[in-house]
């Protein structure tokens, strides 16, 4: 089939990569001018399918989950208090193994293309979750529990063991212990998106940058519109990878979903002193923030807030960053100069979960918000999205990922 892929960034360019696997004559359409621009462009890089959660009580406790910022448009609104409901769900057992089945699902994806590909990108094996009290370590035994019972592997440290594992942590911030995920990597999105995007190429995949959908039809097979051209652009099929702007495309045929861009902050620097850097990556728990090691730089990556100015980087943020930076690792990186800060948008579904599969309507498909977690997911959520297209039962089943959904 000729299919279209309305969107690069790293679920665009995997799913582009399977159709291609699979014969399919594959077109990428890309607003930006290169793969990996928006929310692919500077993530913390983790992946580990067994990541437990700290659940909070109360939005107005802290630390807060998403914050909001002003100003606030109604639809933003709107969404946050269906998130909130749709967060009691997220205790339930269910909820949160079927993203962890999809997590290691697509960890075991990626390994094989890395392997297959002899792609060379920046990654490193293995995750700290850094507790610094006795009530953070209670705070996870709930999720604890459920992983021990689903037969995930984990491994509770002691804080003389995490400092083993990660000689570099400052000895001057209290650290009561660590959960290590063995099974968790930190990889370079971005890199392998760019290496993925070549062997796309190689495969005959066209892509066409700097090119905005600006309608879908698909009253006879599917037909796009971009900005500038008058021509309709004949497919046999489109999957929309296209984040937040995948609303607005789907809306005029009657799909709603209910999307928010859900805004992340990370900064980059080179190392200083690589004793002084981490080995691999660290969470420090209570603040939700990431410090990961790829190759000779240092970031750090975390909070997650609605509504604001999306252009606009709030200083208080980043400091948050900086701080957690030298709170763990004190003189690894260079800030004097060169540090890259970012932010971007992460667009979420209200229930927290991605769409994977058909839209209901003929010839379009959706592999879209996956949130913070694209990375992670990209690859698995790539080839299950071929098997569907291609008729094939997928590796993996997908309750509860359809478009069918109620509370999507």
């Amino acid at each position: 089939m000729k299919i279209a892929v309305i969107g690069a960034g790293i679920i665009g360019v995997t799913t582009a990569y399977e159709l291609s696997r699979d014969g399919h004559e594959v077109m990428v359409l890309e607003r930006r001018g290169a793969v990996a621009e928006e929310a692919s462009f500077a993530t913390g890089g983790i992946i580990a399918p067994d990541m437990p959660s700290r659940e909070t009580r109360h939005f107005f406790n802290r630390p807060k989950p998403i914050r909001l910022r002003w100003p606030i448009a109604a639809h933003e609104l709107a969404w946050f208090w269906k998130w909130q409901r749709a967060r009691r769900f997220e205790r339930q057992p269910g909820h949160r193994q079927q993203l962890q089945r999809l997590a290691s699902y697509s960890l075991e994806r990626l390994q094989q293309l890395t392997a297959e590909l002899k792609l060379d990108y920046e990654r490193a094996e293995g995750l700290l979750l850094l507790l610094r009290t006795e009530q953070d370590s209670k705070g996870l035994q709930a999720s604890l529990q459920q992983l021990r019972a689903a037969g995930r592997e984990f491994n509770e440290l002691s804080a003389l063991d995490a400092r083993k594992k990660e000689p570099a942590l400052s000895p001057d911030t209290p650290l009561f212990g660590a959960i290590e995920l063995p099974g968790a990597e930190v990889a370079n999105c971005r890199q392998f998106a760019l290496l993925l995007k070549n062997e796309c190429l190689r495969r005959g995949v066209e892509f066409a940058f700097n090119t905005e959908v600006t309608q879908l039809n698909n009253a006879s097979g599917v037909t796009l519109r971009v900005v500038g051209d008058a021509k309709a652009y004949p497919f046999d099929a489109a999957v929309i990878c296209a984040g937040a702007d995948s609303a607005r495309l789907l809306a005029p045929l009657g799909v709603k979903l209910r999307l928010a861009s859900v805004q992340g902050y990370s900064i980059s620097a080179q190392i200083r002193e690589p004793l002084n850097a981490p080995r691999s990556g660290v969470v420090d728990q209570r603040h939700q923030v990431a410090i990961t090691r790829l190759g000779n730089r240092v970031r750090v990556s975390g909070l997650s807030e609605l509504g604001g100015v999306a252009s606009h980087k709030r200083a208080d943020a980043l400091q948050t960053l900086y701080r957690a930076l030298h709170d763990w690792f004190p003189g690894a990186a260079k800030l004097s100069s060169g540090v890259q800060e970012w932010q971007g948008a992460r667009p979420m579904l209200a229930d927290g979960l991605p769409v994977i599969g058909a839209s209901g309507l003929p010839g379009l498909w959706l592999n879209l918000g996956h949130g913070n977690s694209g990375w992670a997911h990209s690859c698995g959520s790539a080839r299950l999205m071929a098997d569907l297209i291609a008729g094939q039962a997928p590796e993996m089943d997908l309750p509860g990922l359809g478009i069918e959904r109620p509370s999507r």
